[in-house]
């Protein structure tokens, strides 16, 4: 690692919780298509499969804020446990339904069920806000490299997922998505010196932190680049297929997480000027105009380049938006804060998929990239509407700061490891 990525993690602890947040999180890349993949085996019904996944993400969108609000006031062991726990039997009810073919009613209740899996990105990046809060530029370059951690797990997970699935089991991919889920929490969770402490009630006053002015432009604006991203995914594949390498469409939406992953590593590496907010609009801008090379596209190779390019700007606009988040929402509900970017992408995903699905079969694959490209244009009119909000950001209300100060005094074993947590 360069020395900057091999710094962030000479605190103790770290590298822990970063491990255990990398397994945590791959059932959400192989959730989804391993449902999508064991229904498919099982019944043969594709639009029986993706309903059910479809089911999976809106659930978590919605279920996914409230842990992390739960998260923030108590804390995320008493937290994250029950609800992996609601998960895993959740699961484990879908797996056992669709192998004796219950009805669907009953795979479609187990799959809501799922949602309560909790967001562990959001989890891992709180406690590196923890560790490194007097310390920006430290913990920019945690965020960097959190941004390439999800890429990879999007890249490997549905890989994994599928050729179980396929070689050995219908239910073995998200049988494996729900192991690691119960290993990355429960040994997340066991570590307790980097674990953010729970604020007190006081500080959670005000209701929900998406009441933040710049925290809505953040989700509304993550919204159409989820369309964008779930666009992309269905009309790889129709355009793949069309073009007689339906296979070869997992090569190349790898191709494009390989070029946000290498932009997010260099982006950890740079040392930063100017205000935050303006680096996100033109992150945002980037995005909507890497898109425009995908309504060319004629071939599977030019939309590998295409791909690789728009890749680029994806990771260093995620790990702006974690900074924006950070200013725009009190301490005391950062976790929560941080979930609303990832409820908005699922919304957004489903919402693209959708169209892309509806724009290929009136009108050809090609056809489909017209999607993202709206959805470029709706990211970049949201991020211009209301980048004035996020141009003022708001002071950490309800003595966050203080907060978790004073917590950090009273107990510096969570930073410099030399003491016994004392909180059960």
């Amino acid at each position: 690692m360069p020395s900057p990525y091999r710094a962030i993690f000479d605190a103790p602890g770290t590298r822990a919780f970063s491990a255990a947040g990398f397994l945590g999180r791959l059932p959400l890349a192989m959730m989804g298509i391993g449902i999508v993949t064991m229904i498919s085996q099982l019944t043969g019904r594709y639009g029986l499969a993706g309903a059910l996944s479809a089911t999976v993400a809106l659930s978590a969108a919605v279920i996914g804020p409230q842990i992390s609000r739960l998260v923030d006031r108590h804390g995320q062991r008493r937290v994250l446990r029950p609800a992996t726990l609601v998960a895993l039997c959740a699961v484990a009810g879908l797996l056992v339904a669709a192998k004796l073919e219950l009805a669907d009613w009953t795979l479609f209740l187990f799959a809501a069920g799922v949602g309560c899996v909790p967001s562990l990105g959001s989890m891992v990046r709180s406690r590196w806000v923890w560790v490194y809060q007097a310390e920006p530029r430290r913990l920019h370059t945690a965020y960097s490299f959190e941004s390439v951690v999800d890429e990879v797990c999007f890249i490997f997970g549905p890989i994994v997922s599928i050729g179980l699935s396929t070689a050995w089991f219908p239910e073995a991919g998200p049988l494996l998505a729900g192991l690691f889920l119960a290993v990355g929490t429960f040994w997340l969770t066991g570590q307790r010196r980097t674990e953010p402490v729970p604020h007190p009630r006081e500080h959670h006053s005000g209701g929900s932190a998406l009441k933040s002015p710049g925290l809505q432009v953040l989700v509304l604006t993550f919204v159409a680049t989820g369309a964008i991203f779930g666009a992309i995914d269905v009309v790889t594949v129709a355009f793949a297929e069309a073009e007689g390498h339906k296979s070869a469409a997992s090569l190349v939406l790898a191709v494009y997480a390989l070029g946000s992953c290498l932009a997010g590593v260099v982006f950890g590496l740079v040392r930063l000027r100017g205000p935050a907010a303006r680096r996100w609009l033109l992150g945002v801008c980037a995005m909507a105009v890497s898109m425009i090379p995908l309504q060319l596209v004629g071939n599977l190779p030019f939309l590998a380049v295409a791909l690789f390019v728009a890749g680029l700007s994806i990771a260093p606009t995620m790990v702006t938006t974690m900074a924006l988040v950070e200013q725009h929402v009190p301490r005391a509900k950062l976790t929560e804060g941080m979930t609303w970017t990832s409820t908005g992408l699922a919304v957004g995903i489903a919402l693209g998929s959708s169209a892309s699905g509806w724009v290929i079969d009136a009108a050809g694959a090609r056809s489909g990239y017209a999607v993202p490209g709206v959805a470029g244009i709706a990211a970049v009119a949201v991020a211009f509407l209301g980048y004035r909000r996020l141009k003022r950001p708001v002071p950490q209300r309800g003595g966050a700061y203080e907060h978790a100060a004073h917590s950090a005094a009273e107990r510096p074993e969570r930073i410099d490891g030399t003491a016994a947590d004392p909180v059960a």
